[in-house]
């Protein structure tokens, strides 16, 4: 596993960006417990208003990570301060911590956090967007499509999606928008899609989360994947992957694509020329990219 660490090292250190916030708060628990990775940052534009639209960024890790959140700064949250956009960088837990869903019961749980301190951290929760990169690609990419799922069994396994991290279950976990950054979804076919690095060991970053090799778990598989959740309901996506992602073959981004138009969801698939996992993808263009997707889909709803 240390070709992934350095390739997610590497996404990381692609930009620098100073952080422009006109107010922030570190290390703001939204599980009501003492455990670091049931934290997450705020940050709110340089330019005062009374309220902002909110975008969720998950750091990428491949779920072996439970303290980043301050990494995800430096690739998508930035671009979204700037932009005016509130910006959410949670922690989660990691695979080692505990198998999915956790990592999800605690995005879910973040969702549910926003929406019930809104006004106390001048948060406009008629719209709260989703992003990340990879790990959190598949985090974000999963929040939105499960929206209002609890119990779900497939085949002989069973998780709650939903959870009950946290004091706010009484609100809901959907959201308006997701960017999904070039987030896994189906883990079965990552290997024979053409990919460079083995996820069918069972000490791969997607055994490692569902708790076994993922050929001898398929219907974990199944309930990590965001593909089973798809419904008319879904949030608008936008999805960009790197035609030469050596670690998520983009073949996964594109049956995810697919899962969405055929059920009339709006979506939007970026096969970026030459993109890697991360490089070729973190620049302004893209950025923009994802900037007027959030704001196009504020404006539809306004």
């Amino acid at each position: 596993m240390k070709r992934f660490a350095l390739f997610i090292l590497s996404i990381i250190c692609l930009n620098s960006f100073g952080q422009k916030a006109s107010e922030s708060w570190k290390d703001v628990s939204y599980a009501d417990d003492s455990q670091a990775y049931h934290t997450l940052d705020i940050y709110l534009p340089e330019v005062e208003k009374p309220s902002y639209p909110v975008v969720i960024a998950v750091y990428g890790s491949a779920w072996f990570s439970n303290d980043l959140k301050g990494s995800v700064m430096q690739s998508v949250g930035n671009p979204l301060l700037e932009a005016g956009f509130a910006v959410i960088a949670p922690n989660h837990r990691s695979s080692a911590d505990a198998r999915f869903p956790a990592q999800i019961n605690d995005v879910k749980a973040v969702v549910r956090f926003i929406k019930a301190n809104a006004k106390k951290y001048k948060i406009d929760d008629s719209f709260i967007g989703i992003t990340g990169f990879s790990s959190g690609g598949h985090l974000s990419a999963l929040t939105g499509t499960s929206g209002g799922v609890q119990q779900i069994t497939v085949g002989s396994a069973s998780v709650n999606i939903e959870g009950d991290v946290g004091p706010n279950t009484s609100f809901g976990s959907d959201v308006d928008a997701v960017v999904d950054w070039f987030g896994p979804t189906d883990f079965t076919v990552m290997d024979s899609c053409g990919c460079q690095m083995a996820h069918n060991p069972a000490n791969s970053p997607e055994s490692s989360l569902i708790g076994g090799a993922i050929q001898e778990n398929k219907d974990m598989c199944a309930l990590a994947n965001p593909i089973t959740y798809v419904d008319v309901n879904d949030p608008p996506f936008l999805i960009l992957h790197g035609d030469k992602d050596p670690l998520v073959p983009h073949c996964n981004s594109e049956m995810l694509f697919e899962a969405l138009q055929k059920a009339g969801v709006q979506a939007q698939f970026v096969l970026v020329p030459d993109g890697g996992h991360g490089p070729g993808l973190f620049q302004e263009k893209y950025y923009k990219m994802m900037i007027d997707f959030f704001n196009k889909v504020i404006e539809s709803e306004n």
